[in-house]
């Protein structure tokens, strides 16, 4: 089949359309299973992967949080501290760097979870706490062995990321330990956000669903059964990624994103294309 394609409306002109490729572990595809990419963040429920090796004990915010693309809210900053605390730390070990808007310096940043959780992983494991981001160090040579391949870039919070297509993302999250899937599914407004993300609202609206988004409009998730899938918005927009993803499961509820002006008022809507 076609990519999908999501239009951008506003009022009655359509501003934008965006191809979406998606593919499932079951064989079914939208577009090219081929394309390659970037896993970027989608892969932090594997990054983690270490940090719960290193503990017979977490609780599941420290799970969830160290999965996270997060927004700086004060339940996931509060998580974000709790695991630097355990990992004997604090936000001047993280070795991400600033992102404008956010508040608490390294601590806001969207990755500072994952950081505080390779933090802790090191602590726990005997490992040189810095530079813990470097390709050489063994943490990071864990998590290339758990990602199966080699580090193609640098991620925008400055640790390794892999390179894979779309069949191989699908295919990501089902490698994710009980553990992690259970954290993930206790507190999933901790992974993306309170006030609902893409990934978060799939975990609430629909059971045995895990899912991570990442940048440039990629999303992989995995249920319980062992399906998995993953999309990719060909020109990276996340915005895409909802109403796709109501199409290939049937989720009625992320079918329209509604646009919004600066007043709050709906003036548009993203949707599939008619």
């Amino acid at each position: 089949m076609d990519a999908i394609r999501v239009t951008v409306r506003r009022g009655d002109v359509v501003e934008a359309v965006h191809r979406v490729h998606a593919t499932t572990t079951d064989g079914e595809s939208w577009g090219d299973p081929d394309l390659t990419f970037l896993l970027r963040s989608s892969s932090k429920p594997i990054q983690a992967i270490p940090f719960i090796e290193g503990y017979e004990e977490l609780d599941a915010d420290e799970i969830a949080i160290a999965c996270s693309s997060h927004r700086a809210e004060p339940a996931q900053l509060a998580a974000v501290r709790k695991v630097l605390a355990r990992a004997g730390a604090t936000a001047d070990d993280l070795e991400n760097g600033l992102q404008e808007g956010r508040p608490e310096g390294k601590l806001g940043h969207n990755c500072s979870g994952k950081h505080a959780g390779m933090l802790a992983a090191c602590r726990a494991h005997g490992w040189p706490v810095h530079p813990y981001r470097d390709p050489a160090h063994p943490l990071q040579q864990r998590i290339a062995e758990l990602l199966g391949g080699e580090h193609t870039a640098v991620d925008g919070c400055g640790v390794p990321t892999f390179s894979t297509n779309l069949a191989g993302a699908a295919a990501l999250l089902t490698r994710a330990p009980q553990r992690i899937r259970d954290a993930m599914r206790a507190r999933p407004e901790l992974v993306g956000s309170e006030r609902g993300s893409v990934d978060t609202d799939l975990m609430r609206l629909r059971d045995g669903w895990i899912a991570k988004g990442g940048a440039e409009g990629l999303f992989c998730a995995a249920h319980a059964d062992g399906r998995g899938l993953a999309l990719k918005a060909e020109d990276g927009a996340y915005r895409a990624i909802g109403p796709a993803l109501a199409l290939v499961l049937g989720i009625d509820e992320l079918a329209e994103t509604p646009v919004r002006n600066s007043l709050g008022e709906v003036v548009g809507a993203i949707t599939l294309a008619q």
